[in-house]
């Protein structure tokens, strides 16, 4: 790898990492005066548990924030770097969302900034796996599962795009493998027997 590009990755995962570190879901939470979302629920701070507590409208305006953060971060990605190394930058947006450095550690799962990624990487994929999410929503009623079936349509995208070649698809089966393992406590609850 080229120094200069070298440096430029470092630079985009840093940026991406510290743009995902920045829930909205909390700060608006914050902002209204209502309890850390991360207090109720499912204990995580994401559209899904946004819309339990206070209802459709902040639940989209959370989400579209997410899409849309995660949208510059891939473009910035994708104009600046091989597109090989780009996955690997949409990882460190995800691992700001889980681990955000600006609270506590403690985040979201990331779904709805993969697909923001996978937007501007692959917006036909990023199609696809919105409408993976609604078909496996309506077979198995259950978010997390139709969140599986998006984030693996999300991270084929990104996989088979020109330019990926192995090491952008390991990125991206990377990046979809640590969200489907965020969801431990929702496979835990459903065929663990935990209750």
């Amino acid at each position: 790898m080229p120094p200069t590009h070298l440096l430029t990755f470092i630079v985009l995962a840093t940026a991406a990492y510290l743009a995902g570190s920045v829930n909205f879901s909390i700060l608006a939470f914050r902002f209204t005066g209502r309890e850390d979302p991360r207090q109720h629920g499912s204990g995580n701070p994401g559209a899904t548990n946004v819309y339990r507590q206070a209802g459709l409208g902040w639940a989209v305006t959370v989400l579209l924030l997410d899409v849309g953060r995660a949208v510059g971060v891939g473009l910035a990605a994708r104009a600046m770097l091989p597109f090989w190394q780009v996955p690997w930058v949409g990882l460190g947006l995800i691992l700001g969302n889980h681990f955000p450095l600006f609270h506590g550690f403690k985040g979201g799962k990331g779904v709805a900034n993969y697909l923001g990624f996978t937007l501007a990487l692959a917006p036909a994929w990023a199609g696809l796996g919105a409408l993976a999410w609604g078909a496996a929503h309506l077979i198995w009623h259950t978010p997390f599962l139709s969140s599986f079936a998006m984030v693996a349509v999300l991270a084929a995208g990104t996989a088979v795009a020109e330019g990926a070649h192995w090491w952008g698809a390991a990125g991206a089966a990377a990046t979809a493998l640590f969200i489907m393992a965020c969801h431990h406590r929702n496979i835990r609850e459903r065929w663990g027997g935990q209750r």
